[in-house]
């Protein structure tokens, strides 16, 4: 039973004792006038007669009277100590039921304010799992607007210079490689390799012109002094400088996402790049043959496969670390200010788009 029942039945009962003994002490009291009354009458009886025995008879009646009367008395003295102790114990239990009454208002605030903060806790959480949702919401209509802007094929443009009395590269090797791979991808038919080989400087504007790529890829040497090595008419090597590479891609094409440079120290190239493009790849440092083939064949087949470019940068450097090739860390990749390269897809897989079509539908 609870501590407040308890002090509530205890005053009930004390106050039910409290008020029995007033009847008992009321009672004791009616007593004294009986008495008093037998007092007056047998001293009126003392006053009109001289019978020495009625005398005594009357005398003796008022001694038990008055006896009676003190003895009357000392029982209400009794239950006046009594009454008073009863009020004091009343008083006392009182105060406990207060006390207590008082501690059973507080934990029920305490226990309201605890249920208050826990519905604001749940209404925040509500609160932040609804803009949760809608950041959700957000992110993957952004995401399926920018699926949905991806073509549904990319041309890849592949241009390929080796001059004399430059070092020999094996570059149809490395085209043979890139071929075999996006033909092995699950997407090949969203890839279009296109070649050009020898390629000089003027080749440049006309195949990006005929072509219009979304992807523009160099293939051979490169100098430490940000030029692309191509060749002159007579097959002799002919030096391009960066900023007439990035001039000429960016005017000639609005479409191109990604140049590839697979050239020795062309990071300063790709880098230039991205202030007109989503993003580049360079070399850091001069690059092997073998690493030159084995990165770009991995990086094209993990875009065949629907790969974002984050992902397929980071499975192509995989690739040559699976080979030994210790150059894995000589391409580097730059993006636009503004993009993330996780999000950058090149090929745009039907699965994808129907995957997030239908996480956006459970989200609404």
């Amino acid at each position: 039973m609870p501590l407040l029942d308890t002090h509530r039945n205890n005053i009930t009962r004390k106050r039910a004792e409290l008020a029995k003994l007033s009847q008992d002490r009321a009672r004791e009291s009616t007593k004294i006038s009986v008495q008093q009354q037998k007092i007056t009458s047998a001293k009126k009886t003392l006053s009109s007669t001289k019978s020495s025995s009625t005398i005594k008879s009357k005398l003796n009646e008022i001694s038990r009277a008055e006896n009676e009367i003190a003895r009357i008395n000392k029982k209400i003295a009794d239950y006046d100590n009594k009454i008073a102790r009863k009020d004091r114990e009343i008083a006392d239990e009182e105060k406990k039921y207060r006390q207590e009454e008082q501690k059973e208002q507080k934990k029920a605030s305490n226990l309201d304010k605890k249920r208050l903060d826990e519905s604001k806790r749940e209404i925040q959480k509500i609160n932040y799992t609804l803009s949760e949702h809608d950041r959700q919401q957000n992110e993957m209509q952004k995401s399926l607007a920018e699926l949905q802007k991806i073509p549904e094929t990319i041309k890849v443009l592949f241009m390929a210079s080796n001059p004399s009395g430059s070092a020999p590269l094996k570059l149809d090797e490395e085209a043979r490689s890139i071929q075999e791979m996006i033909r092995k991808s699950e997407y090949r038919d969203s890839v279009q390799f296109i070649t050009r080989w020898a390629v000089r400087a003027s080749d440049i504007l006309q195949a990006i012109n005929e072509e219009n790529p979304d992807v523009i890829h160099f293939s051979g040497h490169g100098t430490d002094q940000d030029e692309l090595v191509l060749q002159n008419p007579d097959g002799n090597p002919k030096f391009v400088g960066k900023d007439a590479i990035v001039q000429t891609i960016t005017t000639v094409s609005d479409k191109v996402r990604l140049v590839f440079f697979n050239t020795c120290f062309s990071y300063e190239q790709a880098n230039s790049m991205i202030a007109y493009i989503d993003a580049a790849i360079g070399m850091t440092t001069a690059i092997g043959d073998a690493a030159a083939r084995i990165f770009a064949a991995q990086f094209y087949s993990s875009v065949g496969f629907g790969k974002s470019l984050q992902v397929a940068f980071q499975q192509a450097k995989a690739a040559l670390m699976l080979e030994g090739i210790t150059e894995e860390d000589t391409p580097a990749i730059y993006v636009k200010n503004g993009l993330e390269l996780e999000n950058i897809y090149l090929v745009r897989p039907e699965l994808n788009v129907v995957a997030a079509d239908s996480y956006y539908a459970n989200i609404i």
